[in-house]
């Protein structure tokens, strides 16, 4: 029996190894580390790919979230929408600024629902935090026009949706600051932890500068601010140079085994996720909905089919969430939701016969 892992990163580095290890030698040879010549490509390269004027790197995506919100200003008692089904990481940008979180359910396409943004509207809120889960965009017509008919500003988590587009344009480049994480799983991911924000606000890109590093406008000693230590480092944006030459080819190909997902597994015990009309979809996961999720994990796990949970508990039943004072019930769609939700096996080299024999199991899984 063949062994199938929910991702294996290695497929994908195999594939432009010998790129990675010239990079990788020439950027040791270099003999500077730190804010150097790949940084500075690197953060001209992927402003243009995102069709952002400005990009300025970081160390991780959830740094990334922290320093948006703390240069819009976000402080104590001041609201953010945020959906209710994301990644814990969303929330904690938002409460590392001392920011309070509003939590929006999500829609049938699993993203914050837009139209129920505007109930949740006080005279607090602050921003919305569009998180574009799982590789496809929320709807940011409707999210845009609620933010200016509010005087709200946007911030686009784009850590899934590394090439993702809203009709036709790049998300991380349509709010007033996009916020992404390059970990190694991501579909642009780096080979330790990375991050980076766009922006077409110079003075925005100005101020993202300087608090990623120390709150000094210069490398050394003069310090303007209280800032962080939060520098996405030369080899990480060497490694990062590499991949995004190929970001497109691979986003293809992961576009091909959703596409053999979507078509050829029919089982009424499971409903793939859909991709809402308007945006693309780079499938950083291959979610699908069950009401038999945990049946449908060990009976997979049985044949050595690995998947992924995305995620098994909403950020307000988190207990670093308890002073938030929400309990069980509260919000029911993202509570089901992660009840029901699974990601299947998604990676750059999954060769055609691993493909065809995750949807034979899935379609012979019964209840």
């Amino acid at each position: 029996m063949m062994k199938i892992a929910a991702n294996d990163l290695k497929r994908q580095h195999d594939i432009y190894k010998d790129e990675y290890n010239a990079k990788a030698v020439d950027v040791l040879n270099s003999g500077w580390y730190i804010l150097g010549n790949e940084v500075k490509e690197f953060e001209k390269e992927f402003a243009e790919y995102t069709e952002s004027k400005y990009c300025v790197g970081c160390a991780s995506g959830l740094d990334a979230l922290q320093i948006a919100f703390r240069v819009l200003g976000i402080k104590e008692n001041d609201e953010v929408i945020v959906c209710s089904n994301s990644y814990i990481a969303c929330v904690m940008g938002i409460t590392m600024n001392n920011g309070i979180p509003v939590f929006v359910e999500p829609d049938e396409y699993d993203n914050l629902d837009a139209d129920k943004i505007e109930d949740k509207i006080t005279e607090n809120t602050k921003a919305i935090l569009a998180v574009h889960l799982y590789g496809q965009s929320c709807d940011m017509d409707k999210i845009m026009d609620i933010a200016q008919k509010h005087g709200l500003k946007v911030v686009e988590d784009c850590a899934q949706a590394h090439g993702t587009t809203w009709k036709g344009r790049k998300v991380g480049s349509i709010g007033d600051i996009g916020c992404w994480s390059f970990y190694p799983t991501k579909n642009l991911g780096c080979f330790g932890d990375g991050g980076a924000l766009t922006t077409n606000n110079e003075e925005y890109a100005n101020e993202f500068r300087v608090i990623r590093n120390y709150g000094s406008k210069k490398l050394h000693y003069e310090n303007d601010i209280i800032g962080m230590n939060s520098r996405l480092d030369e080899l990480q944006a060497g490694l990062l140079r590499v991949k995004l030459s190929h970001l497109n080819e691979l986003n293809n190909e992961r576009l091909k085994i959703a596409e053999r997902y979507t078509k050829e597994v029919n089982n009424p015990y499971i409903r793939p996720l859909q991709t809402r009309p308007g945006s693309n979809n780079v499938y950083h996961q291959y979610v699908v909905h069950s009401e038999y999720r945990d049946e449908l994990m060990e009976y997979l796990k049985s044949y050595e089919i690995g998947t992924i949970i995305h995620y098994p508990i909403p950020p307000h039943l988190q207990k670093a969430y308890e002073y938030l004072g929400y309990k069980k019930g509260d919000l029911p769609i993202a509570e089901r939701y992660a009840d029901e939700v699974l990601s299947l096996p998604m990676y750059n080299g999954m060769s055609e016969e691993e493909q065809d024999f995750v949807i034979e199991k899935l379609n012979q899984f019964k209840k």
